[in-house]
């Protein structure tokens, strides 16, 4: 997405090339779109029959950005008659202010154009090239062009106005300007998308940021959320870059919820721009203990979205937590199961241990008691529906082999998981992280149940499980003649042998054998899945391995933050460490913003980290990794009614202080120094 650029205002984005303009694509999503739906597929704007080209783009804010252009071929930029200024926001609605600027000693005539369309495609239809099965119809009048599109009850509507006199058609609009010598013509231009509900309004409307803002207001309720967290003084510029980054993108990203109204992180811009189970409680374990009250929109939301039946359809379970919630036609019409679908087996164990983790930070005990039934259902099903062969383990398979995922763990796409020699086994698979996740959802829900369900019984149960989990965890997943645990087992209880990140999250899980962490660790930072920018996916000797393949070589910055936080865990400070100095060290390159993925290949065949052509950013998991690596340099763990901390500072890193950590403990202050100083890191 490097030649692209987006800005965005909750789930509602644009995207366009370069120069402004937005052309049909249906390779990525390029285009105005709100609640999964296009809203403009073209904006196209000409001066005399000219295309434009980009003298300077300023994207300094998330939701507004300016170009500057110049008509004619970049080698007569010099001597240019004329020039153009885009300055767009999104605030609700698009808005763009257009300014035409004659640069010569006499008035000059012009004519500018915007072409537009609409063609009100689903996210799923870009990614699949589906054909509409709705009707669309375009009026054009002499201050307005609608373009409306319905299907049976689904309706949505674009409707562009401007503020000049313009000759509106089907196609677009046309400006014909007289601009007198060394002056200036200026229109702006609105485009509105409606989604409209049953009783044909907006249903957005009725939401407390639904409407059209000022760019001021934005500013302003951003600003508010960034005031709120710790900060962090460091000599590190990478870090205090990455910090400020992550936060306005946390900012940006939030977005209101039809369904009930609160303020969740959409997962990421542009193809995830809604609530996911496993991306969203991870981003809320990563910015938990800086903005807390980020989290339980998204606790309750999940609960109360908490599966209640058996639906093949879509994957549902009773006492599972969904995947994907989806508010586009093809979600509307059922062609695809994401109102809301289930497919991932890793978001309802992920969900315990978010519970507890937001009590640790907050003390906020009454969530914690309120949540019991959910909290019980969801282990339920790790025990039943999640045990599919009855063995124990945590398995998946879907039940809807049209339209479902393959694989339900967080690297989901068709071939990550295989054997060392690029095999793929059957189904149903058990990935290693998923059991470590559920050894980590029953010690903890052991610690709800005694300390605020007044059910030590149970208590006992789930940590005599664990126990027996992590047993015959060790016994069935160690390979020992490599010195690593399988990335799964298959229908068989063969292990899949692959070499891969996963066994990092075992680390953080605490489901690891002490004796196996060392050769974990070895494997971990060795030169097959340590790439010098990050771990790797999988291994660059296995079959599969491609370091431009999305989940088989690429390096995944929330993966390392997790693997960082378990290297932690076990006490490998000095590993941590490096995960944290690697991952700031790449978030150079990407002005601060550490992108979904990136490229795979060594450090010492390029001096900075390959861009993954197709990566989500601003993505909230590779947006919440910074203050994951910033929680793990400075040790911070909460203990009882204490805040430990611990660090892991990297050499080098020189001075990491942040202040003002908000928690149960009040206000409270961390202190890390590089390795090299003698001080030591205080807290309360």
């Amino acid at each position: 997405m490097r030649n692209l650029v987006s800005i965005l205002d909750g789930n509602t984005f644009l995207v366009s090339d370069h120069r402004g303009d937005i052309e049909p694509s249906h390779d990525f999503p390029t285009g105005l779109f709100s609640f999964d739906t296009r809203f403009l597929s073209k904006w196209i704007l000409t001066l005399d029959g000219q295309r434009l080209h980009a003298l300077s783009t300023d994207d300094g804010e998330s939701y507004r950005t300016k170009f500057f252009l110049a008509p004619g071929e970049p080698t007569h930029y010099l001597d240019a008659k004329a020039s153009v200024i885009r300055s767009r926001a999104i605030v609700g609605s698009f808005q763009e202010e257009l300014t035409v600027l004659n640069h010569t000693g006499t008035e000059v005539e012009f004519t500018v154009r915007i072409d537009v369309e609409a063609d009100f495609a689903d996210l799923f239809e870009i990614k699949d090239s589906r054909r509409k099965r709705g009707t669309t119809t375009i009026t054009a009048s002499d201050d307005e062009l609608r373009l409306s599109y319905r299907r049976e009850a689904f309706h949505r509507e674009t409707t562009v106005t401007t503020t000049a006199p313009a000759q509106v058609d089907a196609d677009g609009l046309t400006f014909r300007i007289r601009i007198a010598s060394n002056s200036r013509w200026t229109t702006r231009l609105h485009v509105s998308s409606v989604v409209y509900g049953a009783r044909g309004e907006d249903i957005r409307a009725t939401l407390p940021y639904g409407g059209s803002r000022s760019a001021d207001a934005i500013r302003a309720e951003q600003q508010e959320l960034i005031d709120r967290a710790p900060k962090l003084g460091c000599d590190c510029e990478p870090l205090a870059g990455a910090y400020r980054r992550s936060l306005n993108d946390l900012a940006a990203l939030r977005y209101e919820s039809i369904a009930l109204g609160v303020r969740l992180i959409a997962a990421g811009l542009p193809w995830f721009m809604t609530l996911f189970g496993r991306d969203s409680i991870i981003t809320s374990l990563q910015v938990l203990p800086f903005l807390p009250e980020l989290v339980p929109p998204t606790i309750l939301m999940l609960a109360g979205l908490q599966g209640q039946r058996v639906d093949d359809f879509r994957d549902e379970e009773p006492g599972k937590i969904l995947h994907e919630l989806r508010y586009g036609e093809t979600a509307g019409f059922e062609e695809q199961p994401h109102s809301p679908y289930y497919g991932s087996a890793d978001s309802t164990p992920l969900f315990v241990i978010l519970v507890d983790e937001y009590e640790r930070w907050t003390g906020d005990d009454a969530l914690v008691r309120r949540l019991e039934p959910q909290v019980r259902a969801a282990l339920r099903w790790i025990d039943t529906y999640g045990d599919l062969l009855g063995t124990g383990y945590l398995w998946y398979q879907t039940r809807n082999p049209e339209t479902g995922l393959q694989n339900q763990c967080w690297k989901d796409s068709w071939d990550a998981i295989s054997y060392a020699d690029g095999r793929m086994p059957g189904f149903p698979r058990a990935t290693c992280e998923l059991q470590g996740y559920a050894y980590d959802a029953k010690i903890r829900a052991a610690r709800l149940a005694r300390t605020f369900w007044n059910d030590p019984a149970y208590a006992d149960r789930l940590e005599r499980e664990a126990a027996d989990l992590k047993r015959r965890f060790d016994r069935d997943f160690w390979i020992a003649d490599r010195g690593y645990y399988a990335l799964a087992l298959d229908a068989d209880g063969r292990q899949v042998d692959a070499l891969t990140s996963n066994i990092g999250h075992l680390l953080w899980s605490g489901i690891v054998d002490e004796s196996r962490a060392g050769k974990v660790v070895e494997q971990l930072l060795g030169p097959r899945l340590f790439s010098g920018w990050g771990v790797r996916t999988l291994a660059a000797d296995e079959g599969r391995y491609n370091p431009i393949g999305y989940h088989v070589g690429t390096v995944w910055p929330f993966d390392n933050s997790i693997i960082a936080w378990g290297l932690w865990r076990y006490g490998y400070r000095k590993e941590a460490g490096l995960i944290c100095d690697t991952m700031l060290a790449a978030s150079r390159y990407f002005d601060g913003r550490l992108p979904e993925a990136f490229a795979g290949y060594a450090r010492d065949l390029t001096d900075y980290p390959v861009e993954y052509p197709t990566a989500c950013s601003p993505q909230a998991w590779s947006t919440g990794t910074p203050l994951l690596l910033l929680r793990v340099m400075l040790g911070l763990d909460p203990q009882g009614e204490h805040l430990i901390i611990d660090p892991a500072v990297p050499p080098g890193m020189g001075r990491v202080e942040l202040l003002n950590i908000p928690g149960r403990w009040g206000m409270v202050d961390a202190l890390g120094r590089s390795h090299e100083s003698a001080d030591q890191p205080q807290g309360d």
